[in-house]
C-alpha cells in the first residue's frame, strides 16, 4: 500500500526541455551580475565561501568564483551552493514574469487527485528547496505548493545514494515500502529500491523503448504519463 509519494521534477512532472532551456540560460546569462550586485549579501557571502572551498581557492577573485558557477552550470553539476544561487536568480525571473514552470497536463490532475484523496506528497529534486517552491508557485496552473507536505534536495544527499532515501523516509515517518519514488532517471529509481521504497520509472519519451531496452528496465514499472500510475 502507498501510503506517501514522492516525485522529482524535471523529466518526471515537467519537461526537461524548460529546465535546459529556458531555466539554466537564464541563470547563466544573470548569474554575473546578479553575484558582482549582491557580494556583500549575507545569502550571498556563503555561497561564494562554499563554492571556493570546493576549489581550493581563497575568496580574493569574485570573477573567478563567477566563472566556476559558470562552468558548473555548463557541465550541469549538482553543486549545492550554484543550485541555492540558481534559486535566487530564478527568483527574480519569475516574479518579473519572465517565465512560468511548465507542469504537464497529466501531473497537475494526478497530483490534485492524490492530494485530495489525502496522500501526502514530496518533492526530491536537485534544485534546491527555494527553487523548487519557486517552481511549483509560479507553474502554468497557478500556484500548486498546496500540494506538497515537505521539499528534499541535495542537502539531504545525492539522488544516486540509497541513504539519501533512507533519510527522506525517516523524515517522512513511514515504512520505506510504503512510499513510491516517481522519477525519469534510472540510478535514482535504483538508488531509492535499495532503501526499499517503491519505484515508478516516467519516460515521457514519445517513442518506445527496444525489447533490448524493455529488459532492462530494472524491475522498475514503467509508465508514460501520471494517469498511468496504480497505487
Amino acid at each position: 500500500m502507498v501510503k506517501a509519494i514522492v516525485t522529482d521534477i524535471e523529466g518526471t512532472t515537467s519537461a526537461i526541455a524548460f529546465v535546459k532551456d529556458t531555466l539554466f540560460p537564464y541563470a547563466a546569462a544573470a548569474l554575473p551580475d546578479y553575484v558582482r550586485q549582491h557580494a556583500e549579501d549575507q545569502k550571498i557571502q556563503p555561497l561564494i565561501r562554499e563554492a571556493t572551498a570546493m576549489v581550493g581557492r581563497e575568496v580574493c577573485d569574485l570573477d573567478a568564483v563567477i566563472a566556476q558557477f559558470l562552468a558548473w552550470i555548463a557541465s550541469d553539476q549538482k553543486v549545492t551552493p550554484l543550485k541555492t544561487l540558481q534559486g535566487l536568480i530564478w527568483e527574480v525571473g519569475y516574479r518579473n514574469g519572465d517565465f512560468r514552470a511548465h507542469v504537464y497536463p497529466d501531473a497537475a490532475k494526478v497530483l490534485k487527485a492524490w492530494h485530495a484523496a489525502g496522500i501526502p506528497l514530496y518533492v526530491y529534486s536537485s534544485g534546491s528547496i527555494k527553487a523548487q517552491q519557486l517552481f511549483f508557485e509560479h507553474s502554468v496552473f497557478g500556484d500548486l505548493r498546496y500540494l506538497f507536505t515537505a521539499y528534499f534536495d541535495t542537502t539531504t544527499g545525492p539522488k544516486k545514494d540509497a541513504a539519501s532515501y533512507e533519510k527522506i523516509a525517516t523524515e517522512i515517518g513511514l515504512p520505506a515500502e510504503t512510499i513510491l519514488f516517481l522519477s525519469d532517471l534510472e540510478p535514482e529509481l535504483d538508488a531509492a529500491k535499495r532503501a526499499g521504497l517503491q519505484t515508478c520509472w516516467v519516460i515521457r519519451d514519445p517513442m518506445p523503448p527496444s525489447p533490448e531496452q524493455s529488459a532492462q528496465l530494472g524491475g522498475h514499472p514503467r509508465v508514460d504519463d501520471f494517469n498511468e500510475i496504480s497505487i
